[in-house]
This record gives structure tokens, C-alpha cells and sequence, in this order.
């Protein structure tokens, strides 16, 4: 399992993005994104540093592995 890099809630949804889900909203400090035939909406927090904790909760919401993840962002 590679080790999740610090990123912003910005960075994050840049990834998510190239993965195929999309930005439905935002409300606060929070980004929401959806994506077709998936059930559960992911809530990124517009933050400077997003928590590797949090970003791990995420990745697995969109049932996806770390690895996965680490790939789309290069």
C-alpha cells in the first residue's frame, strides 16, 4: 500500500475529476462530488491539507484502492 502525499481538498477533486466523478455542488467549506451509477456521494473538505485519514475514507467511498488513487494523480 503506497503512502498517501498531503494534498488540498483542491488537489483532491482535481483527482477525483480524472476518475470520473464530478462536481454536483458546494456548501461551505465542503465539495461534493457524484458520479453515475454510484450510490454514495463523496464530501471533500476545501481545506489546505486534507488528513491522509480522511483522503484514505474517500478513496475507499469511491471504491477505489490507494494505489488507484496514487496512478490518476500522475
Amino acid at each position: 500500500m503506497g503512502k498517501l502525499p498531503i494534498l488540498s481538498g483542491r488537489e483532491v477533486v482535481k483527482v477525483f475529476k480524472r476518475l470520473g466523478w464530478q462536481v454536483a455542488r458546494q456548501r461551505g467549506s465542503h465539495i461534493i462530488l457524484i458520479k453515475e451509477g454510484h450510490i454514495a456521494t463523496l464530501s471533500v473538505p476545501d481545506y489546505r491539507e486534507v488528513a491522509r485519514g480522511t483522503l484514505r475514507s474517500l478513496i475507499s467511498r469511491a471504491n477505489l484502492t490507494v494505489e488507484e488513487f496514487l496512478n490518476a494523480m500522475k
